[in-house]
């Protein structure tokens, strides 16, 4: 396990940033096996240097176990993880979405390919060869999503470290092209048997063609043939992802921090925050405002 690190905890409203606090964590991520199984990761001694630790994506069941004596806890968010079960074939999986899901797929692929000039653009990359070819190309597409410009969440720009997965078989990475312009990305990385859903990104101006949810689709049908048992959709939630998943597992991200003053009072602001967000959603969509919603997550 990696020692602790400077890690941004941020106020957000989607995927807007009003103010952000740092704070130097020890990371413990939960792998997708680890979530389905409810195999929570032992906590490791925590540095001097070290403010706390932020667990990602553990098993909702198992936060309680990882409470430390003394430590200062807050969930700061619960979700499904969802992932795909890629051991059942393209065919299964299809047939197990609702009507209205494979409908609605089947609809944006043809309205995407009927722009492209009648069949789709996918260009599809895994050697070290091939992704010296898409990094520059998956680079500038990645620069204007809203993922880059409000997050940091783009597609790295360091090609190396890509190109020595990808000579470990650990990569597998597309293209969506529309007229020749790339349009939209995916790079997906492996740990074992599972490729995760790592970076993506579409350019924001043909974001009515549902790129993401295409390429998705496209990039799915690749890995029902691959070496692959299973695609996590790793932390957080989506309309696509919940769309195109074929099961999930409740998961929550844990802060714990030492019990200092000044500790004591970032989380009762990081609580009291999240909260009125919650309560101004939930209002929102009272009153039918879910399209400025919409638009207050992606920072529009």
């Amino acid at each position: 396990m990696s020692g602790a690190a400077s890690v941004p905890l941020r106020f957000m409203i989607g995927a807007r940033t009003l103010c952000t606090v740092r704070r130097r964590l020890v990371r413990v991520p939960c792998n997708l096996r680890q979530a389905r199984t409810g195999d929570a990761p032992a906590l490791p001694d925590l540095p001097r240097d070290a403010d706390g630790y932020l667990g990602t994506s553990l098993p909702e069941a198992q936060v309680e176990t990882l409470r430390r004596g003394g430590l200062l806890a807050l969930v700061r968010q619960r979700y499904t993880r969802s992932f795909v079960d890629l051991s059942i074939g393209f065919d299964r999986w299809f047939a197990a979405l609702s009507a209205n899901s494979r409908q609605s797929l089947k609809r944006k692929a043809k309205r995407l390919a009927a722009d492209s000039g009648g069949q789709l653009d996918v260009r599809r990359f895994r050697t070290a060869d091939e992704l010296a070819i898409f990094h520059p190309l998956a680079r500038a597409v990645s620069a204007r999503t809203y993922q880059e410009r409000l997050l940091g969440a783009g597609l790295p720009e360091d090609l190396a470290m890509l190109q020595r997965l990808a000579a470990e078989d650990r990569v597998r990475a597309w293209l969506l092209y529309l007229q020749d312009r790339p349009i939209a990305y995916l790079c997906c990385t492996a740990d074992a048997d599972t490729l995760r859903y790592t970076h993506v990104g579409h350019d924001p101006d043909v974001a009515a063609l549902s790129p993401g949810a295409v390429l998705q689709l496209e990039a799915l049908r690749d890995l029902f043939g691959d070496r692959f048992a299973w695609f996590d959709f790793t932390e957080g939630e989506g309309q696509h992802k919940r769309q195109m998943a074929s099961g999930g597992v409740a998961c929550v991200d844990l802060l714990l921090l030492r019990p200092t003053l000044a500790n004591r009072m970032l989380l009762a602001a990081l609580m009291g925050f999240d909260a009125a967000v919650s309560l101004a959603k939930r209002a929102m969509q009272r009153i039918g405002g879910q399209g400025l919603a919409k638009r207050l997550r992606r920072g529009t």
